[in-house]
């Protein structure tokens, strides 16, 4: 019997993007359902009933919330191809403290660079490039965070990158000139990893979409 794997997503969204190249990474066939944010389907409200928001994976009609702990999940099950997390017990650990520290210092804080203005603008874009500075630092001279290897670090971070454009023009600041590695990095990701290429949105017309959500 075939798995049945239903994904609730929304085009625009990062997080959706970090389980759609999880589960491509894996071979893993499945139904991509777009929702309408302004009117949540049922099976959304049903599957997410805390926070209502997406992305959500129903695997075999049980549901799975929050982006880190999907792809996990899908590391989890589909543990025979493409390992995205180590083995070895302080090496995971590691990989979770850095996709939360993602979360928090990069996506959150270019929600503010997008949305806040002024001085408020002005401390999310410091605090933006000290987050990517850090990262750069545990990047290294790696291939991947995961080393030779796509692993769950680049998986919670690569998502964003499309974004960075909109939050560059937003900001009237360069990401790629303050973080050479990181953007050497998200090139890399997209010219030598399918998944993440085929699955990553068009970072002018996610700047549109913003644009029409702040004129």
């Amino acid at each position: 019997m075939n798995d049945e794997v239903i994904l609730l997503d929304y085009w625009a969204s990062p997080y959706g993007m970090r389980v759609k190249i999880a589960l491509d990474e894996k071979g893993v066939d499945y139904e991509c359902q777009a929702e309408n944010l302004q009117n949540k389907s049922p099976l959304l409200l049903k599957s997410n009933p805390i926070h209502k928001t997406i992305p959500v994976l129903v695997h075999n009609g049980k549901p799975i919330c929050e982006s880190l702990i999907i792809v996990s999940y899908i590391d989890e099950v589909w543990h025979d191809k493409s390992p995205l997390l180590p083995s070895d017990p302080h090496q995971k650990s590691q990989a979770l403290f850095w996709a939360d520290y993602i979360d928090k210092k990069i996506y959150d804080v270019g929600r503010k660079v997008l949305w806040e203005k002024g001085e408020d603008q002005e401390m999310a874009k410091k605090e933006s490039m000290e987050g990517m500075k850090k990262l750069e630092g545990e990047l290294g001279n790696k291939r991947y965070f995961g080393g030779e290897n796509l692993g769950f670090v680049d998986v919670a971070l690569v998502p964003f990158t499309c974004w960075f454009y909109s939050i560059e023009t937003r900001g009237n600041f360069s990401i790629e000139a303050e973080c050479p590695k990181i953007s050497s990095w998200a090139k890399r990701c997209v010219a030598e990893r399918e998944s993440i290429a085929k699955t990553l949105q068009d970072p002018h017309k996610l700047y549109d979409y913003y644009v029409k959500l702040n004129p």
